[in-house]
């Protein structure tokens, strides 16, 4: 993996990356998140052979993080203790303390939701796309209405509202297994309007590929409650390939 820095032209882009721009956003995004959320689940890249009768896209597999374990609402960060993987309350926050965490915080509730997450490159929309699935502690998988109960209220919203937020069942590129994905017909559209509007893309003079990716999940996030630490936005002198 490069760690080079890519520049996209901002005057002619539409949004949208390459496979190897995919790369290079994925292991920004696996560096940032590993520096910034080290008691978290980390992201690894599971690399895959190339699928017999599927174009290639340029990209030998994606990210994936297993057991993420979201807030039932509204996130919440120092109040917290993290010990073998389980995050135990301790406080409550106001609703005006301003969040400076990723909060993968425990429901409080007898079972626990989970989720695995994988983000694949779309060869059509050339575009990350988020393919997830949710289940209980014991393993059962939780059905679309049961999802959408688990998932926060202003994001439920937002199903009906959004298209980018609109969630389907397919198939599992590389895994021939049905899994939730959010659709990605609408992502190019507010990853240019968001990179348009963000002043450090004028002081670049482009778009920064290594940061594409961290701010893309910042808003996938959202619809499972969650919220990127600060600092993962902020810039990084060199992207290693994430593990594997």
């Amino acid at each position: 993996m490069s760690s080079e820095r890519s520049i996209i032209d901002k005057g002619s882009w539409d949004g949208s990356i390459s496979s190897r721009e995919f790369y290079i956003a994925a292991c920004a995004f696996s560096e940032q998140w590993q520096k910034f959320n080290p008691a978290f689940p980390q992201w690894s890249w599971c690399r895959c052979p190339k699928l017999l009768g599927v174009p290639s896209s340029g990209v030998d597999g994606y990210l994936c993080v297993d057991g993420v374990i979201p807030p039932p609402g509204s996130t919440v960060e120092d109040n917290h203790e993290y010990g073998d993987g389980i995050i135990k309350e301790t406080g409550c926050l106001e609703e005006d303390d301003i969040i400076d965490s990723a909060a993968l915080v425990q429901p409080q509730r007898c079972e626990r939701c989970c989720y695995d997450f994988h983000i694949v490159y779309s060869l059509s929309y050339r575009v990350p796309v988020l393919y997830f699935r949710a289940y209980w502690s014991d393993g059962q998988p939780l059905a679309l209405q049961e999802l959408e109960k688990n998932i926060p209220e202003s994001t439920r919203q937002e199903l009906t509202v959004h298209k980018w937020t609109f969630i389907t069942q397919e198939e599992h590129p590389y895994l021939n297994q049905p899994w939730f994905t959010l659709h990605p017909c609408g992502t190019s559209e507010w990853m240019k309007l968001l990179f348009t509007r963000d002043t450090s893309t004028l002081a670049l003079g482009g778009v920064a590929v290594h940061r594409y990716m961290v701010s893309w999940f910042s808003f996938i996030a959202k619809v499972f409650g969650l919220k990127l630490p600060f600092g993962m936005f902020g810039s990084s002198d060199s992207h290693t390939q994430p593990s594997s």
